[in-house]
């Protein structure tokens, strides 16, 4: 008996239908958070060897940007407690896809000390915008982050390494409420100062709204920020990440972070759901005719193991859509 010919899918029809609209980049670097922040809120262990494909899989599908791992001490983050084992089971990815970028986290000096064991090209660092936060995630308070990301960042950049830094809670914190726009400003200039070549914004807990991402991108502007500096990472809590995402747009960011599937959180913040998914801001970003790189079809597949392997479907509206419930 001959099977039944598949229905084609939205991909199939040429869908999302590109239509640009004024005021839009016309290239967008996706940041993948996927293996690093989607993976680090997970409760089983992932094996190695699944991270690793993982990774490979993103890159085939064209992000050119993954962050990779984390070298925190494993007491503190123990489904990051494999990175020594993963990063050199990657070092091959860079040559089969040229423009690969596969940063990793580094919290402190004795972080860096391992990811330059390693011979990475790309860190980051991970600083709060609110006090509460810094004291419950770094143990130390917000300036007191500050000054430790200093060395840090000064060795990195010293050895050739580009230094990307993160800003958690700029919208709103769990326990503070909303956050002062000058408030966000002045901590992110300072790890911009530090020598950070990037610095990405995150919603941690997703109570951003278009009218807050707007606010916040002209009080870096008045403070003398290029928008080219900024990034912006947005969970998805509330529904808004998309609309943000957009609003950022609208600005000039041209860098967005994303987690493939959806996946992500943090164990900090137990408000925190997950990441933007890379697929729904692909479909998006398509649809406005702006480039990626990023085959969709080929990422909703990766988004689609993946989640077999943490045996539970993906968040992800795109990958539902396009794989279907069972297989998501």
């Amino acid at each position: 008996m001959t099977a039944p010919a598949r229905e084609p899918d939205a991909l199939d029809l040429g869908l999302p239908d590109p239509v640009r609209a004024p005021g839009l980049p016309e290239e967008v670097r996706i940041h993948e958070v996927g293996p690093r922040d989607g993976l680090q809120n997970e409760k089983a262990l992932v094996p190695v060897e699944v991270k690793a494909e993982f990774i490979a899989r993103l890159a085939a599908a064209g992000l050119r940007t993954v962050e990779a791992t984390s070298f925190v001490h494993p007491k503190w983050v123990p489904q990051l407690a494999d990175a020594e084992d993963l990063v050199p089971r990657l070092s091959d990815l860079p040559e089969r896809h040229p423009g690969l970028r596969l940063p990793v986290l580094v919290p402190n000096e004795r972080g860096l000390d391992r990811a330059l064991a390693h011979h990475v090209s790309d860190i980051a660092v991970f600083a709060s915008a609110t006090e509460t936060f810094a004291r419950r995630n770094l143990n130390r308070s917000a300036d007191e982050a500050m000054a430790m990301f200093r060395p840090v960042v000064a060795r990195a950049t010293g050895a050739g390494i580009a230094v990307r830094g993160y800003l958690s809670m700029c919208f709103g914190d769990p326990w503070e409420g909303p956050v002062p726009v000058d408030q966000v400003v002045r901590y992110g200039v300072q790890l911009l100062e530090q020598g950070c070549t990037e610095l990405s914004l995150g919603d941690t807990i997703g109570v951003a709204t278009p009218g807050q991402v707007t606010a916040l991108l002209a009080g870096f502007a008045r403070a003398g920020v290029p928008v080219d500096r900024l990034a912006v990472h947005f969970h998805d809590t509330y529904g808004q990440a998309l609309s943000n995402t957009l609003a950022a747009l609208r600005e000039g960011v041209t860098t967005v972070d994303a987690s493939a599937g959806g996946l992500g959180g943090c164990p900090y913040a137990k408000s925190a759901t997950g990441n933007l998914a890379t697929e729904d801001l692909v479909w998006m970003l398509h649809g406005l005719g702006i480039r990626t790189g990023v085959d969709l079809r080929s990422l909703v597949e990766t988004s689609g193991w993946m989640a077999g392997r943490l045996g539970r479907p993906s968040p992800s509206r795109t990958v539902q859509a396009l794989l279907g419930s069972s297989r998501s």
